[in-house]
């Protein structure tokens, strides 16, 4: 039995293969049954096409054939790699071209910490002097009067003259009429002081534009003394403030004599009224 089959097998190999057109026309599964036995029945039909080919030529060398026992190779083309060119863009630059609009300002950002406060500067020059203020724009008003000479009041109101000037800025106080001038509307101070006459009365009031605003005061007495008054009053512009006598039924009277001051009359502006 194994002789019988080791002789089936030998048939089959050298049984002729086809050649030319006809080897096309075998399904490629004959061939290629199973991909461990496809080199052995290739080598077998190769080696009998050649002891044909030795027989039908005698004397002839041998001439190799080509016995196509497999399909061919699928064909791939590949393109053959061509370099990109390199271009010089030195040569193809053109001209500055103008300068576009200015674009809408974007977003801002958020706020950064604050740094810390840097060193002192050097210490500048000083500056040139300015120009001087107009002198209605002076938020300064103030005097002081008195008077070196006795009065008795010969009518029933008589204003009181001064004839010493302590101080009397801007003259806002007239010296010949006896009365103060606003000339800066404000919040002022004014104080009054007398002396008495022993066996007279006293009787003065502190005028504000014609009426009666504070009295000083004094009745007859054996002997002489000092007396004072004082009052804020606000004042608009043009307004007038004055001292007056009044003589009710006994003579009324301030004492001074020419060396010594006894009566004064004293003013000053606290607060301009065009301040917070």
């Amino acid at each position: 039995m194994e002789g019988l089959w080791v002789r089936g097998v030998l048939l089959i190999f050298l049984l002729p293969c086809p050649v030319g057109s006809q080897s096309s026309s075998i399904p490629d599964q004959q061939w290629w049954t199973e991909p461990s036995e496809a080199p052995s029945q290739h080598q077998a039909a190769r080696a009998t096409e050649e002891q044909k080919a030795d027989g039908a030529q005698e004397g002839l060398p041998p001439q190799p054939r080509c016995v196509r026992c497999c399909p061919p190779a699928e064909k791939r083309f590949y393109p053959q790699y061509q370099p990109v060119p390199q271009i010089n863009m030195t040569i193809l630059k053109g001209e500055k071209g103008d300068r576009g609009e200015r674009g809408m300002q974007g977003k801002f950002g958020k706020t950064g910490v604050a740094g810390s406060r840097g060193h002192a500067g050097p210490k500048g020059q000083k500056g040139s002097m300015g120009a001087p203020g107009e002198r209605c724009k002076s938020h300064y008003a103030a005097f002081s009067v008195g008077r070196k000479k006795p009065l008795h009041s010969n009518d029933y109101y008589q204003t009181l003259i001064f004839d010493t000037e302590f101080v009397n800025l801007y003259d806002h106080f007239n010296m010949f009429t006896g009365k103060f001038y606003c000339y800066i509307p404000g919040i002022y101070y004014f104080s009054l002081n007398v002396h008495t006459w022993n066996q007279k009365e006293t009787y003065l009031h502190i005028m504000h534009n014609g009426a009666e605003v504070v009295i000083l005061y004094a009745q007859v007495s054996d002997r002489s003394i000092m007396q004072s008054q004082s009052v804020m009053l606000e004042l608009r512009e043009q307004d007038e403030v004055w001292v007056r006598l009044y003589k009710g039924e006994r003579e009324n009277a301030v004492f001074s004599d020419e060396y010594d001051t006894y009566i004064t009359f004293s003013g000053h502006l606290i607060k301009y009224s065009g301040d917070p």
